[in-house]
């Protein structure tokens, strides 16, 4: 038996708005080329939780997981990429 409609209407949803949250932020850091607003550790933190979700994912092969934190590793890594970038003296 497959997961129902309204199962998978909310889990898209849930998905696509934990991957564009991260979308104001990048560009935030971009316009303004400063991060110093941007907790490293946050992200760190952020980043290694979706990499942990990620193996879990694949652990219990479970597509829809792997595919939805790939995307917000990918989002938060930029945010932490760009937090490296454009960080200022003493951050």
């Amino acid at each position: 038996m497959g997961v129902p409609l309204v199962a998978s209407v909310v889990g898209t949803a849930a998905a696509l708005l934990s991957i564009t949250s991260f979308a104001p932020q990048i560009v935030k850091i971009w316009r303004e080329k400063d991060a110093s607003s941007v907790s490293l550790r946050t992200y760190v933190v952020t980043v290694t939780g979706f990499s942990c979700w990620i193996a879990y994912g694949v652990l219990i092969k479970a597509w829809p997981v792997i595919a939805s934190n790939t995307a917000c590793l990918l989002m938060s890594g930029a945010v932490l990429a760009l937090k490296w970038r454009f960080s200022r003296e003493g951050d």
